[in-house]
């Protein structure tokens, strides 16, 4: 058993105590919740933050609430998106981490999977969406794999579905994240761009990053 994280049966086992009532899915037939959220609750929720309930966003809810009941009781943890689209929202809606804290980092890799981990010794766990565990929930599955045009999913049956799942459809594994995610830079000096008359961290260069060619537009205004 890797130090610092609960053996993987305790995590998918309901009778878990931390388990009962934290995750979702049906169990004896009986809806469980998203962490503190209905399932209801949780979707209304996922609407007013994201713009609308994206299914992965329901889902990420439960693949969040998996990981963080793997975790010892009171770890300060942070966490790894390996996708950019809806499960950083999920993470940032059931946890402290946040991309404004630089608590929650977005590692694109194109994958539906995220970690959580002691934010000291990068010990934490890994929580995917299983394919394999797709095909008892076919409109789950065929919106996960992309076999039909959203205009030609039946939302209220995905919902369902995914309601119905909970965390189940899920993969977990123990990981130790690469060290790069471990501690927080700190910003150092500070001075002003030569360039533009912004203030930057000098030791990015001899100019501000925006005028080495780094900057994410171009400036409509004449330069004064």
């Amino acid at each position: 058993m890797t130090e610092g994280i609960l053996p993987l049966g305790a995590a998918i086992l309901p009778a878990h105590p931390t388990l009962s009532s934290a995750h979702g899915g049906q169990h004896d037939g009986i809806p469980m919740n998203i962490g503190a959220y209905t399932f209801s609750q949780f979707h209304g929720i996922a609407e007013e933050f994201h713009g609308c309930a994206a299914p992965g966003l329901l889902i990420g809810g439960y693949m969040v609430e998996l990981a963080k009941g793997m975790l010892p009781e009171g770890t300060l943890f942070e966490a790894v998106a390996e996708t950019s689209k809806c499960l950083p929202d999920a993470v940032q809606l059931l946890s402290l981490c946040s991309t404004g804290n630089n608590r929650l980092h977005v590692r694109d890799l194109g994958l539906y999977a995220l970690s959580l981990y002691n934010k000291k010794t990068g010990v934490g766990v890994r929580v995917s969406i299983d394919p394999a565990k797709l095909f008892a929930y076919p409109e789950i599955r065929s919106w996960f794999m992309k076999e039909k045009p959203k205009h030609a999913q039946d939302i209220v049956e995905l919902e369902r579905q995914i309601e119905e799942a909970g965390y189940s459809i899920c993969k977990v594994q123990r990981v130790q994240v690469d060290k790069v995610f471990l501690g927080h830079g700190h910003m150092g000096t500070i001075g002003i761009c030569p360039r533009c008359g912004e203030a930057y961290p000098l030791d990015h260069g001899p100019q501000c990053l925006g005028c080495q060619g780094q900057a994410p537009y171009t400036t409509l205004d004449p330069e004064s």
